[in-house]
C-alpha cells in the first residue's frame, strides 16, 4: 500500500474486521483467499475484499446485486458506489469502505449479495422467524 491513500493499514484491518464480521453471519458462508484477498462464499463468490486493487486507491468490497442495483446505487452516490472491473459487466457493485461507513447499510447490501447467489434452501434461513429461547 502506498503513502498516498486515504486510508491506513489500521482502516484495513478493522473494515476487513466488520466485512468478515457481516458475511460470515450468514448461513453456511465461508471465507478463502482467492486472487491474493479475502474473499466470501456461499457455493458461490458473493464478496470480495479489496485493497488498492491494481493501483486503483480504493478500500471497497465487491459483490453480487439484484438486477438494476448496481446502475441505481451508482448513478446515485457515486462517490460511494462503482462499477467494478471485471465483474462490473455482471453487474456486481463496488462499495468504497474509504469514505464515512454506514455498517448498517453495507450489511444489507451484503445480504443482498448472499441472497443473490445462494441456495434458496439458505435464503430461506434468513427469512424465517428466528426460534425463541425456551422458557
Amino acid at each position: 500500500m502506498g503513502s498516498e491513500l486515504p486510508y491506513t493499514e489500521a482502516d484495513v484491518d478493522a473494515a476487513l474486521v466488520e466485512v468478515r464480521r457481516i458475511c460470515l453471519d450468514l448461513p453456511e458462508a465461508t471465507e478463502k483467499l482467492s486472487h491474493s484477498s479475502p474473499t466470501f462464499f456461499v457455493r458461490r463468490t458473493f464478496v470480495m475484499f479489496h485493497d488498492d486493487h491494481h493501483g486503483d486507491g480504493r478500500l471497497a468490497i465487491w459483490c453480487a446485486a439484484p438486477d438494476g442495483a448496481q446502475a441505481l446505487m451508482v448513478e446515485s452516490e457515486p462517490e460511494r458506489f462503482f462499477v467494478p472491473p471485471y465483474v462490473g459487466h455482471r453487474g456486481w457493485l463496488g462499495v468504497r469502505l474509504d469514505v464515512d461507513v454506514d455498517w448498517n447499510e453495507v450489511a444489507a447490501i451484503v445480504e443482498d449479495a448472499y441472497r443473490t447467489v445462494a441456495p434458496r434452501k439458505l435464503v430461506a434461513m434468513l427469512d424465517a422467524p428466528s426460534a425463541e429461547p425456551p422458557r
